[in-house]
């Protein structure tokens, strides 16, 4: 008859072979190792990032009114009041991707550590439930965000972003939020709704299920090209924070004549012709 004592070693054994069966307990996502991350689908995990590239938001112009919506909704969200997810669409290079970083740089210098941005690519959009199950167990608040979102013809990623963002037996975690930008209000190309328009059935029906992802967000942001007197001020600005030695007069004749060979006026054409000065000035952006 076998006893307890002689029992120990194979108790023992099998102890030790569950234990090498059972799954390792989940790691620390690391969401405390900065205010920033960029999210790696295939690792699922953050990447941080210590240093945004980012501009200051004063330095943000022509877009007064869009500036003041986002920051006040990312303020009260930072503060956990209501707040709405957020849509910047419009014009490129006027400064969408740049507002939402600013914004979130400038929340976290009135309230340090209160709020993380979260970058997720276009094509890791199917990995959105991962990233969301992550941050549900965390304290700190999250910006999501994605930057030039569109969806193409048979393109079904957009599902998983419009369960996230208002669908869903669990819907969007308390503590995040989440920003776009796009060149596309809607989302989809305009000849793909058109097209789906004319050849269904049911026309009204045919685009609903696409265009309602845009409807997930609270506040739509539209940004515009701007005048000629929005692009000098943004040129004028950036040239008296990096002080740069030009006077005013020959400095917009130079910027207008930086937009006609681009053939266009935005921020990002005045930011690229006041990198293109300070070089030719020999001084630094620092």
């Amino acid at each position: 008859m076998t006893s307890d004592q002689d029992r120990l070693p194979l108790l023992k054994r099998i102890a030790e072979a569950l234990e090498r069966l059972s799954p390792p307990p989940p790691a620390d996502p690391g969401f405390d190792a900065a205010d920033a991350f960029v999210w790696n689908a295939e690792t699922g995990r953050p990447v941080p990032v210590p240093d945004v590239a980012r501009v200051d938001l004063s330095l943000i112009r022509g877009v007064d009114r869009m500036r003041d919506i986002l920051l006040d909704n990312t303020r009260r969200f930072a503060r956990g009041l209501p707040a709405n997810n957020a849509l910047l669409w419009g014009a490129r290079g006027m400064g969408k991707s740049s507002l939402v970083k600013a914004a979130h740089a400038a929340v976290n210098a009135e309230n340090p550590n209160s709020l993380m941005l979260i970058e997720i690519h276009r094509e890791d959009i199917e990995s959105l439930p991962r990233l969301m199950t992550l941050l549900r167990q965390q304290r700190r608040r999250a910006i999501v965000f994605c930057d030039d979102l569109s969806f193409d013809r048979d393109d079904t990623s957009y599902k998983s972003l419009k369960a996230v963002l208002e669908g869903g037996i669990e819907g969007r975690p308390a503590n995040v939020i989440f920003y776009a930008t796009s060149n596309r209000r809607h989302l989809m190309p305009r000849d793909m709704m058109e097209n789906e328009r004319s050849t269904a059935i049911n026309p009204s029906e045919a685009v609903e299920e696409k265009v309602s992802l845009s409807d997930r967000f609270g506040l739509w942001l539209g940004f515009h090209n701007c005048s000629q007197d929005d692009y000098l001020g943004m040129v004028a600005s950036y040239a008296e924070h990096f002080g740069l030695k030009i006077g005013r007069e020959a400095l917009e004749a130079e910027a207008i004549e930086w937009a006609a060979t681009r053939g266009a006026r935005s921020g990002r054409v005045a930011w690229q012709f006041i990198q293109d000065l300070a070089g030719r000035l020999g001084q630094t952006l620092g």
